[in-house]
């Protein structure tokens, strides 16, 4: 496997990504994006670029803060995110939309067959994108937050096929905000799908989150495994 640290700009700002692909495969192959949690790029989204990687993909963590920008603990990684999901979704969809130029403009990549995951506030990001009208073959969530100020607002804007993969016990996306994001994706006429993992809150796909879901994040080794499973379904679906 082949990995690195990947530069590019958003207008002035140079963003450091971080992207992986198989070196042994030989010719262009899909691209996956994957933004990342409100820690920044971290092992976790780098681990998740080589699992795509190993089964085919050229992945991308796309950086939403820029090169060396990056919060230290959870206090100031909440400043961050908030600077972009409350502050600034403008400026969100224009990070996402640079980091899709970037794979799209990768030797290896087939322009064609592109997707975005995110993790938590990297959901929201890859929601945003498709939410933007981004030309991407689908977009896959976990834990994602699911609202926002500039939903989808006519037939046909969103282009992507949606997979959003949830914490049915997750505390910090309420059940009105998940019945407004399913409002939203049926008066959009997107082709979505919304899955609810039992017994499992926000961050379950994080090892660093720890295991005790009575804080209201935790990490759940059963359903991280049956949702990386059932996104790999979904790209076979949509990227083959």
């Amino acid at each position: 496997m082949k990995t690195e640290s990947y530069e590019y700009r958003d207008q002035s700002s140079v963003l450091e990504g971080y992207i992986a692909w198989d070196d042994e495969r030989s010719g262009r192959r899909a691209g996956v994006l994957v933004f990342h949690e409100w820690m920044g790029i971290t092992d976790h989204e780098r681990r998740a670029c080589n699992d795509l990687a190993n089964v085919g993909y050229l992945a991308l963590a796309g950086d939403i803060y820029g090169k060396g920008d990056r919060p230290t603990g959870q206090n100031q990684a909440a400043q961050y995110a908030d600077r972009y999901r409350t502050g600034d979704r403008a400026l969100m969809r224009r990070r996402a939309q640079a980091a899709l130029a970037a794979l799209r403009a990768h030797p290896l990549c087939d322009s064609t067959r592109i997707a975005a995951i995110g993790f938590c506030f990297g959901g929201t990001v890859a929601l945003e994108l498709a939410r933007s009208g981004a030309d991407l073959k689908g977009v896959a969530t976990f834990h994602a937050g699911l609202g926002t100020p500039r939903p989808a607002s006519s037939a046909g804007v969103i282009k992507a096929k949606i997979l959003a993969l949830h914490g049915a016990d997750d505390p910090y996306v309420p059940p009105p905000e998940v019945m407004a994001f399913q409002d939203e994706m049926r008066k959009s006429g997107a082709d979505w799908q919304f899955v609810q993992q039992g017994g499992a809150v926000h961050s379950y796909t994080n090892e660093a989150a720890g295991n005790d879901p009575g804080k209201g994040f935790a990490y759940n080794e059963r359903a991280a495994r049956r949702s990386w499973r059932m996104m790999l379904t979904f790209f076979d679906e949509i990227l083959s």
